[in-house]
């Protein structure tokens, strides 16, 4: 875990094909640990086409079968599945806006957000944006996306910088991007 936080969770990501393995990782999450995630990262890639989703779009009932008997895959018929729409989902959206990266950066400017109260109020499972992001992506048709799923991935892809601010990571992250300062949003 300490390897993650320290070179991954928090940097922001701008590359599509890296920002759908984060986001498909937080959708197989669902009720599991992130450490058994991280664990197993490199049997998801192996399984999914290292998250390739343009590969993913076009699977079928044969590569279902094929993921549910991989060694070590978590055995969720329902999660695979939903990687494989996600996958389509997000092709929608590149089509429409270029880039899913793009789409999504745009809730924030292209800024990473730094909200005023998260160092001293403490850290919300969700809030406004990732409410507003959660429903979008329902719009579109994702599946395991609701809004506490949604706050992990924009903390882990570097949209919100929720590092403690006496953590080294967090001023080297804010170098790397633009940040913007917002007060708390119906947090929960």
């Amino acid at each position: 875990m300490k390897v993650y936080h320290d070179t991954e969770w928090g940097v922001p990501v701008h590359d599509d094909r890296k920002m759908f393995e984060h986001l498909m990782m937080e959708a197989m999450q669902c009720g599991l640990s992130w450490s058994l995630m991280l664990k197993k990262r490199e049997i998801f890639r192996a399984c999914f086409d290292r998250f390739d989703y343009d590969k993913i779009a076009a699977y079928d009932e044969a590569d279902v079968e094929r993921i549910l008997n991989t060694e070590g895959m978590i055995r969720s018929r329902q999660k695979i599945e939903a990687v494989i729409n996600n996958a389509r989902c997000f092709q929608k959206i590149r089509a429409e806006h270029g880039s899913f990266c793009d789409w999504l950066w745009k809730h924030t400017g292209g800024k990473t957000v730094l909200y005023i109260g998260h160092e001293s109020k403490g850290i919300p499972a969700r809030n406004g944006l990732s409410d507003e992001i959660a429903k979008e992506l329902k719009q579109y048709g994702f599946k395991y996306m609701g809004s506490i799923t949604v706050y992990a991935h924009l903390q882990a892809c570097g949209i919100v910088n929720d590092h403690d601010q006496n953590c080294p990571c967090y001023q080297r992250i804010n170098a790397i991007n633009p940040t913007v300062r917002k007060r708390r949003d119906r947090e929960g």
